[in-house]
């Protein structure tokens, strides 16, 4: 079933670029219509693995990415609605559609660990992923704004300048993205560490439980991730810290939370996870 969303945005990533090579309003609306479309059925099934499991489906991390993607696609839609800005599509899309082959590819079981009944592992998980969702926004936004810059500051006004947002719509809306996602990612770890210690009470043996622990590098680089965007929140508003240098911090971190999403959640055995 994750295929399905998954050629949808691939077509919708298409449709994105068109319009943003050729300025092209048609095919921007049709994109919209193909993002919207993506969405509906990727909540269809959503809510049909939830009914499967009578539980929110991102106990494996093949279901964390499907999960993580229709946030992406959530959150994108709001941006583009009231803003009524489409550029971005062009850049968000493909990120959407790669990642999207995760799931559609490795058909991921949820787990059956009682630890995952827990609510706090549901808020755990939705924050971190909404967190995630908001990164990625804001790691795009970062980077159009280099490329933005850059045009400027040679004073070459080529291929980006009459397409992307002004420098400062782009710094408003990456401040908005990181400041967002930094409070959901707050919560996700304050969560996670009351789950944890619930856990360690109830469970004390599963080989999960014991994996909670300052040496598990799903919790290290998460920490991580956390403070980067902590100090650019801070930065920000006590340092003055925006346009460049904002917008490098904000891709930085998020090359940080893929590298805790993706490679830590299938190739690092010694993390907590749950398959």
């Amino acid at each position: 079933m994750d295929a399905v969303p998954l050629f949808i945005y691939a077509a919708a990533a298409a449709l994105y670029a068109v319009h943003f090579a050729r300025r092209d309003g048609r095919s921007g609306r049709a994109a919209t219509m193909l993002l919207i479309a993506g969405a509906c059925a990727h909540t269809f099934i959503i809510g049909m693995q939830t009914m499967e499991v009578w539980n929110a489906p991102f106990g494996s991390p093949s279901r964390a990415v499907s999960t993580f993607v229709w946030l992406l696609a959530l959150s994108y839609l709001y941006t583009e609605l009231t803003t009524d800005e489409r550029a971005m599509g062009a850049f968000i899309l493909p990120v959407m559609a790669l990642l999207q082959i995760v799931p559609a590819v490795v058909q991921g079981r949820e787990g059956t660990d009682p630890l995952l009944d827990s609510p706090w592992f549901w808020v755990h998980m939705l924050s971190l992923l909404f967190a995630y969702a908001s990164f990625a926004l804001a790691g795009v936004l970062g980077l159009t704004y280099v490329l933005q810059f850059k045009e400027i500051k040679r004073k070459s006004l080529g291929f980006f300048f009459p397409r992307l947002p002004s420098l400062h719509v782009l710094d408003e809306m990456n401040s908005r993205a990181v400041t967002v996602g930094w409070a959901f990612l707050t919560l996700g770890v304050a969560v996670g560490f009351v789950w944890a210690s619930q856990a360690r009470a109830v469970s004390p043996d599963d080989p999960q439980v014991q994996a909670f622990s300052a040496a598990d590098p799903k919790i290290l680089v998460t920490v991580l991730a956390w403070a980067v965007y902590s100090f650019a929140v801070v930065a920000r508003r006590a340092m003055g810290w925006h346009g460049r240098r904002a917008a490098w911090l904000s891709a930085l971190g998020f090359v940080i939370v893929m590298l805790s999403f993706l490679p830590i959640n299938y190739f690092v055995t010694t993390s907590h996870t749950f398959q």
